[in-house]
């Protein structure tokens, strides 16, 4: 640890700056080790001869670059930035990698792949047929930078009882777009944010990349722990928190109506906003769980509101929409035309049809029965099979379940290369954690690629690994 105090300082460089690069350095060099504990601030600026001040700057510039993170009330940790990256992407890569006749010989347990779309393709070619023969070249010529007005309307009309101004509706190219232009519209370098922990990583790549600071907040089995978050708020001007509602991408987890309506409180209270990432919330598979979306109780105006049509409805049409709080609806109108300007022509008329003659809420009923009947099968083989080794929250809808392994001699990206030579593909929970020290008891399971045989040879494979 003494090597961190073996620095100086030039004339012309800020201090927290030097600080901070130095750092880095030992970080990288393995000086010191990931996930060590970094001084107190009050030791570094002592030791240092510099105000507390400069050392916050230093820390915060280590946590926006990636070499550090914070836990409430415990202090500042390096994380060497390669040791989380790296394995994403050789993660990513190994699917990149993979045929379509390879997806026929594997047991693919992490839902990120479309070899099997549960989509009637005749109600869809008609529905294209029909935009073109009723609006000819004007399907794919005509664009409007907030989306197709007749899309628009019909979301309000069929989703929101035309309760929804309709300027504030915005049709983007998947939710991943609509957290991108949310950030960009409301987020700027060293702004505060706030996650779950875990979180969907393609969110916490768009807050690094607006370089703002990142809290995390753990997860309880209605939502977020609200006296940790609260903390958060009365220490820090939070510029938004990222959330999502309904099947948290990866513990399956929905929020209580008590946790929503507390969350939108402390969203008044504390001046912050809450971007809703509404996932999979159309597949609910038990009574217990009512869609009622943080924005439908939106009474102070705090919800940016992002919908994905990606995986109900084609996955490789890229479509979704977003409502936004109408003091924000000219900014991130703004920030939707500078990144792409208008979404495709032909696929919103396409959509539009499909809600408006009832084919959406005929295939949506048609892909529940399938995946419950999935859920269920798994559901009871974790129970039988898994039951000593596993333990887990039940999603009630969705398309995975998060496992978290009792024996910890094994690592869930242990198990993950493991299963990969069987042939079985898993989610290890890391990918979904800031930091290199956190998600190794945890993994993801998703049936929604799966047929049942192969759901059933699944869960063997895990049950010989984990024994």
């Amino acid at each position: 640890m003494s090597k961190i105090y073996d620095i100086y300082f030039k004339e012309d460089i800020p201090k927290y700056i030097e600080i901070a690069n130095h750092l880095k350095q030992l970080i990288d060099s393995k000086k010191i080790k990931d996930g060590e504990k970094l001084p107190t601030i009050r030791e570094l600026s002592s030791n240092l001869e510099v105000n507390k001040v400069t050392i916050v700057n230093a820390y915060k510039k280590l946590q926006t670059d990636g070499y550090a993170y914070q836990k409430v009330g415990s202090g500042t940790y390096a994380k060497r930035k390669e040791s989380i990256s790296s394995f994403n992407r050789e993660y990513s890569k190994i699917f990149k990698n993979l045929s379509s006749d390879d997806f026929e010989k594997i047991i693919d347990f992490t839902g990120e792949t479309n070899s099997d779309v549960y989509f009637p393709m005749d109600d869809f070619k008609n529905v294209i047929n029909k935009v073109l023969d009723r609006d000819g070249a004007n399907a794919l010529i005509i664009k409007e930078s907030l989306g197709y007005e007749n899309l628009r309307k019909t979301i309000n009309n069929s989703f929101w009882e035309n309760k929804i101004d309709l300027n504030n509706i915005l049709i983007v190219s998947g939710a991943q777009q609509g957290i991108d232009i949310a950030a960009k519209a409301i987020v700027n370098i060293n702004d505060n944010v706030i996650v779950e922990k875990p979180t969907y990583g393609g969110a916490i790549s768009v807050f690094k990349w607006r370089r703002a600071n990142i809290f995390e907040v753990e997860l309880e089995k209605d939502g977020i722990n609200l006296i940790a978050f609260e903390e958060i708020l009365k220490k820090n001007n939070i510029r938004c928190f990222y959330t999502m509602s309904y099947f948290h991408n990866p513990t399956g987890i929905s929020y209580s109506l008590e946790k929503k309506l507390k969350l939108l409180e402390l969203a008044n209270k504390y001046d912050f906003y809450i971007i809703e990432d509404d996932y999979l919330s159309e597949l609910i598979y038990s009574e217990d769980i009512r869609h009622e979306p943080l924005k439908s109780l939106d009474k102070y105006e705090r919800v940016i509101y992002i919908k994905s049509f990606s995986k109900v409805f084609l996955p490789g049409i890229r479509l979704g929409y977003m409502i936004t709080p109408s003091s924000f609806t000219e900014s991130i109108q703004r920030s939707k035309i500078n990144t792409d300007i208008a979404t495709s022509s032909l696929m919103q008329r396409a959509l539009e049809l499909y809600i408006s003659e009832g084919f959406w809420k005929k295939n949506i009923e048609y892909q529940k029965n399938i995946y419950k009947e999935k859920y269920l099968l798994m559901k009871e083989l974790i129970n039988r099979e898994l039951g000593d080794n596993v333990n887990y929250i039940d999603p009630l809808g969705g398309l995975y379940i998060n496992l978290e392994i009792k024996n910890k001699d094994i690592t869930s990206k242990e198990l993950f290369y493991k299963l990969k030579e069987k042939n079985l593909y898993i989610t290890p929970g890391v990918i979904f954690f800031r930091d290199s020290i956190s998600g190794e008891e945890f993994f993801r399971i998703s049936f929604s690629q799966a047929s049942k045989e192969k759901i059933i040879k699944g869960i063997e494979l895990i049950k010989e690994e984990l024994k």
